[in-house]
């Protein structure tokens, strides 16, 4: 049961640390001094979900995934040559959003799944709050930035 659990949670460390990379990288790219210091707000949300999550597959005598995924390395590769290409900051925050959609779905999927132990479940459910919190914000900066250009 135990290993059950490092698996579900270290799929979510993962993806939320791709997450956290991104918006640290995004940070010290986009001009704009508001959406940096977001980026930045961001980047610490993510590092504090990895770091509970973290915690809670220690707590199962597990180790915790160190590294993020094949697949956020490489958005964040492809964004970085759209962003030098067009509208940095939009590309940035359209880029981010989509990783906080991924992060969102995996959450869902796990919260949602009947084969996810009760204690996975459980530690998704704590950190579900602020992960929909932060799609919502970055959701709302993309809408408002396409209405406006």
């Amino acid at each position: 049961m135990n290993t059950e659990i490092q698996h579900s949670l270290n799929d979510l460390i993962e993806i939320a640390r791709d997450g956290g990379d991104f918006y640290t990288e995004a940070a010290g790219k986009v001009e704009d001094s508001e959406l940096s210091t977001l980026f930045g707000q961001m980047a610490t949300h993510k590092r504090d979900i990895v770091a509970g999550l973290s915690a809670d597959v220690a707590a199962t005598g597990g180790e915790p995934a160190e590294h993020g995924t094949t697949v956020g390395t490489m958005a964040q590769a492809y964004t970085n040559v759209r962003a030098a290409l067009g509208d940095t900051n939009y590309e940035y925050v359209s880029q981010l959003e989509q990783a906080e959609d991924r992060l969102m779905t995996a959450f869902k999927d796990t919260i949602n799944d009947s084969d996810t132990p009760a204690a996975a479940k459980a530690s998704a459910e704590k950190y579900m709050p602020r992960v929909v919190e932060c799609h919502n914000i970055m959701r709302s900066r993309k809408e408002a930035m396409k209405a406006a250009s």
